[in-house]
């Protein structure tokens, strides 16, 4: 996913500055899976036809790579038109538009790339340009030289493998050419360490062919059940137009095969059927999972964009702020004044074992947390608008190769694309904040604080009230209550809550010299004056040097 919002904060008088905080678009799509219990004469057929597509997507990708930049409109109707042919009108459609999505998100990972090349190039010669040992500097801009010359040579040598390739993506960036491999790349390499991914030639090579498949049709609204291409009616009956070549696979009028597996959506089913029973567009997807021998298939449709509701309208029943963390969610809900509520509560997840296991952990974990949501009658999470694409590498963080490791594994992207679309279906709105010192300003005013004999708050748990108290617009720093009237402040005003618009609210308070803070010599403050001319013990003046005199000679 994305980042949530457009730019940054840049750094100003040291401290970054602020975003401001936002309301989170709902989801623009829907999309729900089902199993098909085909029988074997099913599998066969769905095999064939998209093996056969699959073989007619590959060869039209092909030409749209050759054709670059030079693609129009015209040149996408060639192909549509020698498609026909081979195949059917409908399924051309489907297969060229499936390519120039293809051949778009191939370009703009190639973007993606580019970017972070120029970062890794910038940053290399950066450190390499610093003296050995040399320490980092921010306030000047300074990155810190690297630890021995051992790395500076191996480091110097990278910069120029990273110039090459940098020089090679431009070339392709500038023609418009693009490197895609139908199946994956990660498929395509496990070929050749087919020891090292536990698999054999014959159960790579089915899944080679089940991944380059093509059996995808888009809606079209207005048309019987929304899809004319792979139809599923209200009773769960699928059905496919075949390809011409294949016509003779059809068991139904018109070329068609029905399939003897019937579907049911048994998640958000009902508002499936509503659209399908209008004729509204429904797009679908049959794909094969070679390891468990099953096939799946998927419905997806678009939404009518919702208007983003307003940040005081979020926020009229407090929030719940939530600090995310490798392992677990720590989240505790302020009121609307910006007061924690109640007791801080976690929501573990375990990242480790198969991407599914992964993902239902996350889903579970959020579950939880929107249901806590809704029990204490808040109607808004407030979450950090985190991104680590750029502090994986090794020039972010040194050799510190267990924390990259865990940034990496840390699902931003997926939990909160996860967590928007659930909170839409409970009427629970997500509040993006900035990130910015909300760990450590949250741990300096509130962890201590808050912390009894029967609860140990942990820095999470701050954190989490600092990301909350930010959503609503309140500092986090809270003030110390004041000393003892003998000694100063008796009116107490340092318990007063600056105010949203005062600025430079969110930092510390500067340490103000003078006699009350330490910061000044003794003898210094405005009083200093009449200390050596009060008449008591240990006076200024009793302090210059002293000798006794000689006792005179006559006694």
């Amino acid at each position: 996913m994305t980042d949530l919002r457009p730019g940054g904060g840049e750094r100003v008088g040291g401290l970054r500055e602020l975003a401001s905080s936002f309301v989170v678009p709902g989801p623009a799509g829907v999309a729900i899976r089902d199993r098909l219990r085909v029988s074997e004469s099913d599998a066969a057929v769905l095999a064939e036809v998209g093996t056969f597509l699959g073989s007619l997507a590959a060869g039209d990708l092909a030409e749209r790579s050759r054709q670059g930049l030079a693609h129009d409109a015209a040149s996408w109707a060639v192909r549509k038109r020698e498609l026909t042919g081979k195949s059917s009108a409908r399924w051309a459609g489907s297969i060229t538009k499936a390519t120039h999505d293809q051949w778009a998100l191939a370009r703009r990972g190639q973007a993606a790339h580019l970017t972070w090349l120029r970062g890794q190039i910038a940053a290399i010669e950066a450190r390499l340009a610093r003296p050995l040992g040399a320490r980092a500097d921010k306030r000047e801009g300074l990155a810190r030289g690297y630890g021995s010359r051992a790395e500076w040579h191996a480091k110097s040598r990278r910069l120029h493998a990273l110039k090459a390739r940098l020089a090679g993506v431009e070339a392709d960036w500038a023609v418009g050419r693009v490197r895609v491999v139908r199946g994956g790349k990660r498929l395509a390499h496990s070929r050749h360490h087919l020891r090292a991914a536990g698999l054999s030639e014959q159960v790579w090579r089915a899944r080679w062919q089940a991944a380059r498949m093509f059996l995808a049709a888009d809606g079209e609204s207005g048309k019987r059940f929304g899809n004319e291409t792979i139809r599923v009616t209200d009773t769960g009956q699928l059905s496919l137009k075949l390809p011409s070549p294949l016509a003779h696979l059809a068991n139904a009028p018109h070329g068609r095969y029905v399939l003897v597996a019937t579907v049911c959506f048994r998640h958000r089913g009902q508002e499936w059927r509503d659209r399908i029973t209008a004729n509204r567009a429904v797009a679908y997807r049959i794909h094969h999972d070679v390891l468990r021998g099953r096939w799946y298939v998927t419905a997806s449709w678009q939404r009518a964009a919702a208007p983003v509701l307003p940040l005081d309208a979020a926020l009229a029943r407090g929030v719940v702020g939530v600090d995310m963390n490798d392992d677990h969610l720590a989240a505790w809900q302020l009121d609307v004044h910006g007061n924690p509520v109640g007791e801080p509560q976690r929501f573990f997840y375990d990242l480790t074992g198969s991407a599914d296991h992964r993902d239902a952990q996350i889903r579970h974990a959020l579950s939880r947390l929107l249901h806590h949501t809704r029990r204490n009658g808040a109607a808004a999470i407030a979450l950090e608008n985190l991104d680590f694409t750029d502090g994986t590498s090794r020039e972010q963080h040194g050799r510190n190769k267990r924390f990259r490791r865990l940034l990496s594994r840390f699902p931003t992207a997926k939990l909160k694309t996860r967590l928007i679309s659930m909170a839409a279906e409970q009427d629970i709105a997500i509040v993006a904040v900035d990130p910015a010192y909300t760990s450590r300003w949250g741990a300096q005013h509130w962890q201590k604080p808050l912390t009894t004999p029967r609860r140990k708050t942990s820095r999470h748990d701050a954190a989490s009230i600092a990301v909350g108290r930010r959503a609503l617009g309140h500092p986090i720093r809270r003030r110390t209550a004041p000393p003892p009237q003998h000694r100063s402040d008796a009116t107490g005003h340092r318990t007063v809550q600056a105010r949203p618009e005062t600025r430079r609210r969110e930092e510390t308070r500067p340490h103000l010299p003078g006699p009350r803070t330490g910061c000044a010599p003794p003898g210094g403050g405005a009083k200093a004056g009449n200390q050596g001319a009060q008449h008591r013990s240990g006076h200024p003046a009793e302090h210059g040097s002293w000798h006794q005199d000689s006792l005179p000679l006559s006694l």
